[in-house]
This record gives structure tokens, sequence and C-alpha cells, in this order.
């Protein structure tokens, strides 16, 4: 796990339940103990990095620990930012009566389901492209598994609709202007490429496994052992490394009395099954306290067991 923190950026995701935001604040305050200065952002609709710190974060960072410091993004307020942000593009770009007719459309588009995960999306290609002065690792804690992948899985999609936008005015414009050189000149086109080559740019930052890693929080249990395997192959497909696999909420072997015995010797068989299928991929595990991970010093519990440091 001590290799985790040599990156700039970690994304911790995994099955919804299985403590991914535990693990990823316990890392943050790993690695703000060893002097990093981090930014621990939640992406999750569904927060609750204040509930493991035990204290309010919101939308604006929040100083939660030394050298830590918690944002809890809120969808609907970076939608609202997207659009303000288009609809200024728009405007620098197109005539008056265009500019009319496309901002009617952008009542249309507030409503229109999925713009949030745009939103989020181009949110984190910021903070991952231009990083917060005063902060050298960005630890992103991610919605549960399908909706992270989706937001991972974003930039080829979105490469190849620039593109194709990008091709079809420059068509357009060759068309209705034969004046040599039009079509690079062209505003949309060259404000069609500029965007594409941003997100290709995030792509190369999510594939260099130097800088950037996803680790993935799962739970000896069944469903998550299998939503973890399809997720980890997707990961492989897309060309981001997963530098940590963390199994948590291992039950102590000590654990008394025939059901406890029982659970133990189910996990115990899941554990095997986890070593087998997570062989390629560095393994931690994490006992499962007596309680619920509520505030710092519980935190400070799961670090000690993630890095194996007092």
């Amino acid at each position: 796990m001590r290799t985790l923190l040599d990156r700039s950026v970690l994304f911790f995701g995994g099955k919804g339940g299985v403590g991914k935001t535990t693990c990823a604040a316990a890392t943050a305050l790993e690695a703000a103990r060893l002097g990093r200065r981090v930014l621990l952002v939640s992406v999750d609709p569904a927060h609750s990095v204040a509930d493991v710190f035990d204290t309010p974060i919101g939308e604006a960072p929040t100083r939660v620990a030394a050298n830590l410091t918690a944002r809890e993004l809120d969808p609907a307020i970076e939608a609202e930012r997207y659009l303000g942000a288009v609809r200024e593009q728009v405007a620098q770009l197109f005539s008056a009566t265009v500019v009319k007719q496309a901002f009617r459309q952008f009542e249309l588009a507030a409503q229109a389901p999925g713009l949030e995960d745009v939103a989020v999306f181009d949110r984190v290609m910021q903070l991952v492209l231009e990083p917060v002065a005063g902060f050298d690792l960005l630890v992103v804690d991610t919605a549960p598994t399908g909706h992270a992948l989706r937001m991972l899985a974003m930039p080829d999609a979105l490469v190849e609709w620039l593109d194709a936008l990008a091709r079809r005015r420059g068509d357009i414009v060759s068309e209705n202007d034969r004046t040599p050189g039009s079509r690079d000149a062209d505003p949309v086109v060259a404000s069609l490429r500029q965007r594409s080559a941003r997100v290709q740019a995030f792509q190369r930052r999510l594939t260099d496994a130097a800088a950037t890693g996803f680790a993935l929080v799962l739970t000896p249990e069944r469903l998550p052992i299998e939503e973890t395997k399809r997720a980890a192959d997707t990961l492989d497909r897309l060309g981001v490394g997963v530098p940590a696999v963390i199994v948590n909420r291992v039950l102590p072997v000590t654990a008394e009395g025939d059901y406890h015995a029982a659970r133990v010797r189910q996990q115990q068989v899941y554990l095997g099954e986890i070593a087998a299928r997570f062989a390629s991929y560095p393994l931690t595990t994490v006992t499962q306290l007596e309680s619920d991970v509520h505030g710092i010093p519980a935190l400070e519990r799961v670090r000690a067991q993630l890095f194996g440091t007092a």
C-alpha cells in the first residue's frame, strides 16, 4: 500500500456499502500524515465523507486535518456551472439570433438526464488537469462502481463525438466558403478541437499508471467479489491502473460463538477466492472494527491497518 501514495491522483471505488469512502479517507489521512498536501473530493451523490470525518463538509473546501482538505461536489451546482460555461462560449462564437435559439435549448438541456454526470466529469477533469494550488495529491471518492466506470469511459466517447462534430462543421464551412484555410480558421472547429485535445489529455493522465490509480474496495461476500472483478476487467480494458484491491470488514478469526465462527469460515472461503481471482493486484485486508467508522480516531485505526503504521 505504501507505493499507492507515490501517485498524484487516486480514485477509490467499489460496490455501494463496502466502505470505499472510509478507505479513501483513511488513505488521505496517511498521505497527509506523511506531509502530502491532500485534497479529498467526493463525487458520490450520496456523500458520506462528512459522516466518516464527523464534521460538516460541503461544496466549499473544508480543512478536516493537518494537510487535508475535503469537498463534496453538488451535482446540481456542477450542472449549472457547466451550462453557464457552455452558454458563455456559445455567446462568443455565434450571432445573436443563433444564441437566442440556443439559449432556449439550454432550458431543456438543464432537465436532461445525464447532464449532472457530464458536469461532474468536467469538474473531475479540471481537478486532474489543473491541480488546485497548494495540493499535491487528489483523492477522489467515486460513486458506486457503475457510475464511476461510466465516468472513466467518457473520454473515448467524447473524443469520437467531438472529432465527428469538428469534421462535419469543417465540411460545412468549406462548402460555404471557398477561401483557402477557412476550415482551420473557423472558431467553432477550433473550439471543438481544443475540447477534444483536453479530453485526450485527461485520458492520457488516467492511463498513466505512475501518476494515477484506481483503488478497488470490496468486502468478502459473493456480490462484491463479482462486481469488483468486472470492474477490474473494465479498468484493465480502459488502461487504468489498479494499484490496490482492499478487502474491507474482514471478521477477526478470534470471534466467538457458533454464528460468528460460521461467518468467519464463510469469509475464509471468500478470502481464498479473492486471493486467487485478484492475484495480479496488490491486495490488502482491513479487519472489521467493533463499531462504525465515525470520526478521525476510528479512521486512524483503519489507516494503521491499511499502511501498517501507528
